[in-house]
């Protein structure tokens, strides 16, 4: 299982899906070009100590994105405002990519064209979307719960 970052904007965001990332075992993809300078100064807030334990991969655009994924054979899947499947009625594999937009837009429709599945959070009416972080921890819980991929808990 991996997280990939579509060009984020915002660096607290980044910052704390690489800390989420730390924190169980996934491995993050970040797809340049960012909205901020990449840099330990600009993510410390909210990844804190924690990434100096993540497992982060940089990739210059999206090209370079999919070359990388088209080598393990990996299914891309999108989180999407407009997709048009709940991921508690979607069936995770093990090494699936979650894959985040940019805050400010979405993914491109390039992007969305090439994914393997797209979900989408049920929300009430009205809402139009969570806070890409929040949105991406749920999606992550529920495949990391599918796949049986969770951390062991260290005993207290």
């Amino acid at each position: 299982m991996r997280l990939a970052l579509y060009c984020p904007d915002i660096p607290q965001n980044a910052g704390t899906l690489i800390r989420t990332g730390a924190c169980l075992g996934v491995a993050v993809d970040v797809i340049e070009p960012c909205g901020f300078t990449f840099s330990d100064a600009s993510l410390r807030r909210a990844g804190m100590d924690y990434l100096a334990r993540a497992t982060i991969r940089r990739h210059d655009d999206f090209a370079a994105f999919e070359t990388a994924r088209a080598c393990t054979g990996a299914r891309l899947i999108a989180l999407t405002t407009t997709g048009d499947t709940r991921p508690d009625r979607f069936a995770f594999a093990p090494d699936d990519i979650l894959l985040v937009g940019r805050e400010s837009a979405g993914l491109p429709d390039h992007v969305h064209a090439l994914a393997d599945a797209r979900l989408r959070l049920p929300m009430v009416a009205g809402a139009r979307s969570l806070n890409v972080a929040v949105a991406a921890a749920m999606v992550l819980h529920e495949a990391l719960r599918q796949t049986k991929q969770f951390p062991e808990d260290e005993p207290l």
